[in-house]
């Protein structure tokens, strides 16, 4: 028995029974498994959430998500909030703690002097103290005396970085200069953040530079990041090359011990080198080479130098019991 469809008729096409079930058949599987793929499948149904800065800024440091330039972490409310919890938790009082034995109870001044008189590491000497690849290092810094070179607690070198980082947006890319950047206190946290070679620091101080190169960078692993750390005097930022432009410049506490016309110099050298615009300049707890002149001949001075003065800020630490201030220059869009 045959049937056939007008259509299929004109063009003298005649389908059997048997044929047509089959067709229906395949179709009706088809059409099965097409729905059931469908429902199961794990696109999403909207477009991503655009990304949120804010967020971003929650990152930590030294993350793989940090490392991916995707954002940068200062410390939070809820950081110290977990750790005061644990301090309760354990038991710890603020109270004086006497210490005990098994904690070793010397000041450093004792143990350079242990170091000295008995070999308090065991090293090679003599004939054999060259089969080895390290250099010599001072007992000075082996006690960590440098720590104590300068007027703030090493640990603020955190806090500065926290809020400058923040303040320019901090990537890893940015290129990064700090005048007198001493024994690295700040300057750590930007070399373990940045892409290598991408921070530069010029300082005059020979004790200083021997403690960064022979005792920070090796005993913080950074020693690969390569920074540019030049020894120099009278503003010269010759060394750094004429090609570099920075995302950051800033001065922790150095400009107030230099001659106000020594920091004119070396504002007027800075200027072509701070990136158009985006670029920042931070200067520390004050700016008395500016505030001699008066207002209105400090402005005119950093004009005359494509400099504009943006501000001053107060920077209240959550980790410690102190503020800074600071204060904020840009190149001018005339």
């Amino acid at each position: 028995m045959a049937i056939s469809v007008s259509r299929a008729m004109s063009k003298g096409v005649v389908m059997t029974v048997p044929v047509l079930v089959l067709t229906v058949s395949v179709a009706a599987v088809f059409l099965f498994f097409l729905l059931s793929s469908l429902s199961s499948c794990s696109c999403p149904s909207q477009p991503p959430a655009t990304p949120d800065v804010n967020n971003a800024r929650n990152v930590d440091v030294g993350s793989s998500e940090s490392s991916k330039g995707n954002g940068f972490i200062a410390t939070r409310k809820e950081d110290v909030e977990w750790v005061k919890n644990q301090i309760e938790a354990n038991g710890i009082h603020m109270q004086e703690n006497v210490l005990r034995k098994g904690i070793n109870p010397r000041t450093r001044a004792q143990q350079l002097e242990d170091l000295k008189q008995f070999k308090g590491i065991s090293h090679y000497e003599g004939p054999d103290s060259n089969n080895h690849t390290a250099f010599p290092c001072p007992g000075g810094l082996l006690v960590e005396e440098h720590h104590s070179n300068y007027g703030e607690p090493w640990a603020g070198g955190r806090d500065v970085y926290e809020f400058l980082a923040q303040a320019i947006q901090l990537k890893p890319d940015s290129q990064v200069l700090e005048i007198g950047c001493g024994t690295l206190r700040v300057g750590l946290h930007f070399i373990r953040y940045l892409n290598p070679e991408h921070f530069h620091c010029l300082e005059r101080d020979e004790l200083s530079l021997m403690a960064a190169f022979r005792y920070e960078l090796p005993a913080q692993g950074l020693l690969h990041k390569r920074p540019l750390i030049v020894k120099g005097e009278d503003m010269d930022f010759s060394k750094f090359g004429s090609g570099v432009t920075y995302d950051l410049i800033y001065a922790s506490a150095v400009f107030l011990h230099m001659p106000d016309k020594l920091v004119w110099v070396g504002l007027e050298r800075l200027a072509s080198k701070l990136k158009p615009y985006d670029g920042r300049i931070f200067v520390s707890h004050n700016i008395k080479f500016c505030s001699r002149l008066g207002g209105e001949e400090c402005t005119k001075r950093l004009t005359s130098l494509g400099l504009e003065y943006l501000g001053k800020h107060t920077h209240d630490s959550l980790l410690f019991n102190h503020y800074e201030i600071w204060f904020e220059f840009r190149r001018s869009k005339i």
